[in-house]
């Protein structure tokens, strides 16, 4: 059984199934005491009776005519249908409740026999236990033609001082329905009925949370085959929702992810064909080249080579960073005395303020040293640092007095491989060094922009969180 849905939905029904077999049980043994409790008091009643009515009726040498109206009086008192037969079982006389209900209806044939002591026998229908002659709280007419309530059949006993009376059956439970009580097969039904309703009502929402579950393993499976575009509905704020949120998440980050090294990938094949060529010219051209020219060769293939291992390094580095979304070890790192270090390498000045942050000092150092080169390369020979602390944040600006970089170009030059109109490779440089600072300051939490600088030139300000 592959299907959650009906593994989900048989466990309802059984569970249900269950519920009904164990109410069907404890029912039947309630109603079972009940019988029994009423049919022993029916018992202790009916021996009253005859007690009552040995000392009342007329003596069995009276006339029938008298016997047979003074036991209509008292099945008129006692509200109870009733007969006399006479020693020989012949009939002396019989309320009319007695004639009607014993000839058909539901009642007839359910007659005690009561031995007098004269030899006398006393009929007295049985009420019928659980068909309506328990008290109804409506007034009911019960059996023997009197209201089923006090006074009736089964509250018939004996009238003691206060008007009290005795020898009647105990209340009827007060969780059974009024009118009819159920037998073995209403009960029976009405569980059927019960079990059908829960079932059928539990099948469609079962169906409807494994058909989105469904919709997720298609998702998934359309995800895996290739299909990066693939989402899911997130509809709803169950588990559910939440699974097809995290599922939808994950897709965004591997579809970003993986357009980032296709793009990568393609931009530094493009990148390094330049240095192999120029590689490529300069060996097959030193064969037959002077030695001045040899000397000039060689150190155009040391260029080159340089070139080839910052772009491999850097390419290495910026996918190490794709793959990790934060920076899993943090130490505290002085930025000012890094900045001075790095400046001092590209012939640039530093000053500020000594603040520290959390990080991964080797990458800060790389962030810093790529934003100095970068204003070397472009913004001529005047270059500075700057370290201050701007609210909850510390700043690292560096600027320069170059030609500054349009406003439409100031977000793009952080792309990978992108770089400004007129500046071509005789400007050195890969066009990663910008896109790498802009992944270090996002995995420490930050950014880096670029601004123009008063009196000309363009600022670069990586902004860091401060550490306390």
């Amino acid at each position: 059984m592959r299907s959650l849905y009906i593994r989900i939905y048989l466990t309802v029904v059984a569970a249900l199934a269950l519920f009904a077999l164990v109410s069907v049980w404890l029912l039947q043994n309630h109603l079972e005491q009940e019988r029994a409790r009423a049919q022993s008091t029916l018992q202790e009643r009916v021996a009253a009776w005859g007690e009552l009515l040995q000392r009342s009726l007329p003596r069995a040498d009276a006339p029938a005519e008298v016997q047979a109206e003074a036991l209509r009086e008292w099945s008129e008192r006692l509200r109870l249908p009733m007969a006399l037969d006479d020693a020989h079982g012949r009939r002396l006389g019989a309320s009319e409740s007695f004639v009607r209900r014993q000839g058909t209806g539901p009642g007839a044939g359910r007659a005690y026999p009561i031995r007098l002591n004269d030899g006398r026998t006393l009929w007295v229908l049985r009420p019928q236990l659980m068909r309506g002659a328990l008290p109804r709280p409506d007034g009911e007419q019960g059996e023997g033609g009197g209201p089923a309530g006090p006074g009736g059949p089964l509250d018939a006993g004996p009238v003691g001082e206060g008007g009290q009376r005795f020898g009647g059956l105990p209340p009827r439970s007060p969780w059974l329905p009024p009118g009819p009580a159920f037998d073995g097969l209403g009960l029976a039904a009405l569980l059927v009925v019960l079990f059908a309703a829960v079932a059928g009502g539990a099948y469609p929402v079962v169906r409807r949370l494994t058909r989105r579950l469904e919709a997720l393993k298609r998702g998934v499976e359309a995800f895996g085959a290739g299909d990066l575009q693939q989402r899911v509905a997130e509809d709803g704020r169950d588990e559910v929702a939440a699974l097809g949120a995290s599922f939808n998440q994950a897709a965004a980050r591997i579809e970003a992810l993986l357009r980032s090294h296709q793009s990568l990938l393609a931009n530094a094949s493009h990148e390094l064909r330049s240095p192999l060529a120029r590689l490529k010219m300069a060996v097959s051209m030193a064969d037959d080249a002077s030695p001045e020219q040899r000397e000039a060769l060689r150190r155009e293939i040391d260029t080159n080579i340089a070139e080839l291992d910052a772009l491999v390094e850097e390419v290495l580095l910026a996918s190490r960073l794709d793959a990790a979304m934060t920076i899993d070890r943090r130490d505290p790192v002085d930025l000012l005395p890094v900045a001075a270090e790095e400046a001092a390498r590209v012939q640039a000045t530093a000053h500020g303020e000594d603040l520290r942050v959390a990080g991964d000092e080797r990458l800060l150092r790389r962030a810093i040293r790529n934003l100095l080169e970068n204003a070397r390369r472009y913004g001529g020979a005047e270059v500075e640092a700057q370290v201050l602390a701007v609210g909850d944040r510390v700043e690292v600006r560096v600027a320069d007095r170059g030609p500054g970089v349009p406003e439409a170009y100031r977000e793009r030059i952080f792309e990978p491989f992108f770089r400004l109109p007129g500046h071509a490779e005789r400007e050195g440089g890969v066009g990663l060094g910008l896109a790498l600072v802009r992944q270090i300051a996002e995995r420490h939490g930050g950014s880096v922009r670029c601004t123009p600088r008063e009196g000309g030139g363009s600022c670069f300000t990586l902004s860091l969180p401060r550490t306390a």
